[in-house]
């Protein structure tokens, strides 16, 4: 497919409107779900874009009315693991990321419209835009422990760089946050009334995006994380998962009691992965050198049954009761954790240098 598709049934849609290429993903009753066929697409798009000097800007929307982006095509990645041990995952996650860091170093203003219901590999088409909106109906997450999985897409990337420890909270917990807090978090730059964003993104065929942000932004309504940042930090800080649940009880908040029941209702080593994924990005210098890690991290993560335990418990049988192994985290061994930075056979994504153990 090129820009300026008529295919209205192609799960992403392609068109130009003067001077902006609009990318429009288009699975609308999956809330715009990404599948491998959607970031190729997505990829030859920002090519061709690259390339001509008629287009001055790209936006990103979602079909429908639900979302931008509901995260990867999880189910097909479930029955992919279980017929042919995960192959067409693996590739997928490497056109994904790769993706991720082109959309971070593109050379042109990248408008990502973060509308509805933003995670996974949502956020990773999306927040690494060089400008990121968001609106009232906005909720972004990643909620990748929730299904034995771990945050990828640069996931682990952003949330390191949020205030304090505001990125381990939702990392471990998987909570999705609105506008106020996406843009406290550093996952979002614009507030947008939903009302105007037709207008907004009609005015960007012919004007710069920073003339049409003074016309149409404005204030966010206030959030929640504000007023939680005083045991957040003090309780996410701690070295272990554990630690962490234990000084989540004990800190008296009811808000904090809460985030330990979530943070113990997901899996034990996604939980233990994600929490050592965080602390080795924040060491990590360049987005290009997270995703490196992320990919060996799922890689991995495809030959442990949590993550098709979890997709089955969501998705699939939609029981909402996973059976995680082991089933708890002082079952989860320090060699378990250790085994899902260990560098594959295939090279990596080849966007960094090679780092983590040989």
């Amino acid at each position: 497919m090129t820009p300026d598709s008529v295919d209205a049934t192609a799960p992403v849609l392609l068109h130009t409107r003067g001077r902006a290429g609009h990318i429009v993903l288009n699975r609308p009753r999956a809330i715009n779900a990404l599948n491998h066929a959607m970031v190729r697409l997505m990829d030859h798009a920002l090519t061709d874009w690259e390339r001509d000097d008629a287009i001055r800007t790209v936006v990103l929307t979602g079909a429908g009315e639900r979302g931008l982006c509901a995260g990867g095509d999880i189910r097909s990645i479930h029955d992919d693991i279980r017929a042919g041990g995960g192959a067409a995952s693996v590739a997928f996650w490497r056109d994904e990321y790769r993706l991720n860091a082109r959309i971070a170093r593109f050379p042109k203003p990248y408008v990502a419209v973060m509308d509805g219901i933003v995670m996974g590999g949502g956020v990773g088409v999306s927040a690494h835009g060089s400008v990121r909106i968001v609106t009232e109906r906005s909720r972004i997450a990643m909620p990748e422990t929730g299904i034995g999985f771990v945050p990828d897409v640069g996931g682990t990337y952003l949330l390191t760089r949020t205030p304090g420890e505001l990125g381990t909270h939702l990392a471990l917990t998987g909570a999705a946050v609105g506008a106020a807090d996406a843009l406290l978090c550093g996952l979002a730059d614009h507030f947008v009334p939903s009302e105007r964003l037709a207008d907004f993104t009609q005015a960007l065929a012919d004007s710069d995006v920073d003339d049409v942000l003074d016309a149409y932004a404005d204030t966010a309504p206030p959030g929640e994380l504000t007023a939680h940042r005083e045991w957040i930090d003090a309780c996410y800080a701690a070295d272990s998962v554990e630690e962490i649940v234990g000084r989540l009880y004990d800190c008296g908040d009811p808000a904090a009691k809460e985030a330990a029941e979530t943070v113990l209702a997901k899996s034990p080593t996604s939980l233990k992965v994600t929490l050592a994924s965080l602390r080795r990005a924040r060491a990590l210098a360049t987005l290009e050198h997270v995703l490196e890690q992320e990919y060996r991290v799922s890689r991995t993560a495809i030959t442990a049954p949590d993550m098709v335990e979890g997709i089955r418990a969501q998705v699939v049988d939609k029981d909402r009761n996973p059976h995680w192994s082991p089933a708890e985290l002082a079952q989860v061994t320090d060699a378990q954790v250790a085994r899902h930075f260990e560098r594959h056979g295939d090279g990596g994504l080849g966007l960094a240098p090679a780092t983590g153990p040989r």
